[in-house]
């Protein structure tokens, strides 16, 4: 067994030196995501407004990414569904979008399930680009998915 460590241990310091010398290009870069957070829900004078954070981090600037929702009820029923434009979105840039639900009520919203993205362009995006680098988070009681 001690032979067998012995003749190991050149071996292993040569694999460690060669994991050392990996340039830092060739270290995985972070994915390029959109994040979407849902930041608040308040009721408003026309039913809920739901807060959302968005930040784009696709490594291109969008023209349009829209999404379409749907809203549960306290049962986890699906209420309603709806589509969110969110406009256009630059890259790298954080931005806070509110939208107003008519005749929802936010006390009884349990769940808001992101179902699709309708609409997501801008050059060089392609059209799937916005719901595979989604990442979605939310501050509220409300759960929050795709």
């Amino acid at each position: 067994m001690k032979r067998l460590m012995t003749s190991l241990r050149p071996l292993t310091s040569t694999f460690a030196m060669s994991l050392a010398m990996v340039p830092a290009w060739a270290q995985s870069a972070p994915a390029p995501a959109l994040s979407l957070e849902l930041n608040a829900a308040q009721p408003s004078d026309r039913g809920c407004r739901l807060t959302f954070v968005v930040n784009n981090a696709l490594g291109a600037d969008l023209s349009k990414a829209a999404f379409e929702i749907a809203l549960f009820n306290e049962a986890g029923v699906v209420d309603r569904l709806t589509v969110l434009d969110f406009k256009d979105l630059p890259a790298g840039k954080t931005k806070v979008t509110r939208f107003d639900l008519a005749g929802a009520d936010c006390g009884k919203l349990s769940r808001v399930l992101i179902n699709s993205a309708t609409e997501c362009a801008g050059t060089g995006v392609e059209p799937a680009a916005c719901m595979r680098g989604l990442k979605i988070s939310t501050k509220t009681a409300i759960a929050f998915g795709v």
